[in-house]
C-alpha cells in the first residue's frame, strides 16, 4: 500500500506533517477515511479525534476542534481551529475546563453562557477521550 501526505495545521502552528498510510477524520456528517489515491474531497470537520496510521503501522491520534479537510493529489490537509497530538494534551487542564463548564451549566446563567459552556464541555470531553488513546 502507498502513502499520502498528512498536514494538520492551525492558525498558530503545524501539528502534523508527514507520510501516512491512512487517516480517519471527524467529518460533520460522520467519520470518513482517506487512503492513498483518494478522490479529491473538501469536507467540514466537527470537534473530534483524527486518527492516522504511520508507515510503520503505528496508530496516532489528534484532537481536532472544527475546521476543514481537503484531499487532493495524495495530500490530506486539515485546517483546524485548534489541534493537539494525543500525547500533548494536558489532561489536568482538560479536566479543569470540563469542571468549569459543568459548573457554568449547573448555575444556569444567561442562555448564551450555557450554550458556550456546553460547547466548552464537549471540547473538554473529546480532548480527554483522545488523550486516553495515546
Amino acid at each position: 500500500m502507498g502513502t499520502l501526505q498528512l498536514e494538520v495545521v492551525t492558525p498558530d502552528k503545524t501539528v502534523v506533517s508527514g507520510e501516512v498510510e491512512m487517516a480517519v477524520c471527524p467529518g460533520i456528517e460522520g467519520e470518513f477515511g482517506v487512503l492513498p489515491k483518494h478522490v479529491s474531497l473538501l469536507s467540514a470537520l466537527k470537534t473530534g479525534g483524527l486518527r492516522y496510521k504511520t508507515p510503520g503501522g503505528k496508530e496516532e491520534y489528534v484532537f481536532i476542534s472544527g475546521g476543514f479537510a481537503d484531499v487532493n493529489n495524495d495530500v490530506l490537509t486539515v485546517l483546524a481551529e485548534s489541534a493537539e497530538l494525543a500525547q500533548d494534551i494536558d489532561t489536568a487542564r482538560a479536566m479543569a475546563a470540563k469542571e468549569r463548564a459543568e459548573k457554568r451549566i449547573a448555575d444556569h446563567a444567561e442562555q448564551t453562557d450555557v450554550t458556550r459552556a456546553e460547547a466548552a464541555l464537549h471540547r473538554a470531553l473529546i480532548r480527554l477521550q483522545v488523550a486516553q488513546l495515546r
